[in-house]
């Protein structure tokens, strides 16, 4: 995380290999995320994709 970016407190997040994840603590640094599905017709959380990820390299 750089010093410009904080903790987003809306936005939860246990995903530590992202790029947008603000390591310290459990929680995204974007201001928004956009979420998407790999399905046409999502009915469980694991249909649901988190499309602002981006791998931390």
């Amino acid at each position: 995380m750089s010093q410009n970016e904080r903790s987003n407190r809306c936005i939860g997040c246990t995903v530590d290999n992202c790029a947008h994840h603000a390591k310290s603590e459990n929680y995204c640094t974007l201001h928004q995320v956009s979420i998407g599905t790999h399905e046409s017709d999502p009915t469980e959380p694991k249909c649901v994709d988190c499309e602002s990820f981006s791998l931390d390299r």
